[in-house]
Formats: C-alpha cells, sequence, structure tokens
C-alpha cells in the first residue's frame, strides 16, 4: 500500500526543485526534466494539475516554463499531495468505535506532517546531516 503515489512524490519532487531556481523567468520544461528525470508527457500532465491549483504560473510561448506562483515557504506539502491525488484517506470508517478514533488520528498526525513548507525540505537535510555526521 502506498499513501502517496508516484504522482504525488513527482509532484513534490519538481516543485521542490523549481523551489530552488532562481523565481524571476519561467524555468522550461525540458530543463525540470533533465533535473528530475521525469518523463516530460507526465511532468506536463502534473505541472498542469499544479498551475490549475494556482501553484504555478505558467508563461506560454519560446520562453515560457513554469515559475511558483506564491514563495516557497508558502507552498506546503500537503497542498501538493491535495492537488494531485485528493486528500489522503486512509481507511473506511468501521463498526469499532476505537479502530475509528484511531484511525481519525493518524490521518489527522498523517496531514499535521505534511503541513511543511518546500523550504522546510531543507530542514530534513541538515537533521540528517548532523545526526548521522556524514554528507549527503
Amino acid at each position: 500500500m502506498s499513501l502517496i503515489s508516484s504522482k504525488g512524490m513527482y509532484g513534490i519532487r519538481a516543485m521542490y526543485e523549481l523551489s530552488k531556481l532562481p523565481q524571476d523567468k519561467p524555468v522550461p520544461v525540458s530543463q525540470i526534466v533533465k533535473i528530475t528525470d521525469i518523463s516530460q508527457n507526465y511532468l506536463e500532465q502534473i505541472l498542469g494539475k499544479l498551475a490549475k491549483s494556482k501553484m504555478l504560473n505558467v508563461q506560454r510561448g519560446i520562453n515560457g516554463g513554469y515559475s511558483l506562483a506564491k514563495p516557497s515557504e508558502e507552498i506546503m506539502i500537503k497542498d501538493i499531495i491535495f492537488a494531485l491525488e485528493g486528500k489522503p484517506k486512509i481507511a473506511n470508517k468501521d463498526n469499532c468505535q476505537i479502530l475509528n478514533l484511531f484511525i481519525d488520528d493518524l490521518q489527522h498526525s498523517i496531514e499535521t506532517h505534511l503541513n511543511i513548507s518546500l523550504d522546510d525540505f531543507e530542514k530534513y537535510k541538515e537533521i540528517f546531516n548532523s545526526s548521522l555526521h556524514f554528507n549527503i
């Protein structure tokens, strides 16, 4: 069972990589493909959904491409996943009240954990490096 599909993971990856680039001009899809190694057709579908969700700006034409629609510290991972996959659902309700409470708590914990910005990803790298004492 996968909580986040490849579409969600690729969307997070594309948005994260875009967040590390200068935001003064749109980034062509071909450049995002090179950075992420995601097939162009699939990436265009993902970026299109993220643009419809108002997380990306799209500029058409020869100098076109994608850019973040707002600062990366305002773009939350959960919003990327929700835009691409809908709200994740752990399980259907059961007749057992304690099981339902557990599932609701688990659902809340996951959503809380996903409520981090693209900028927060760098903190994971810092924490990981400091705890293991080597560079990634």
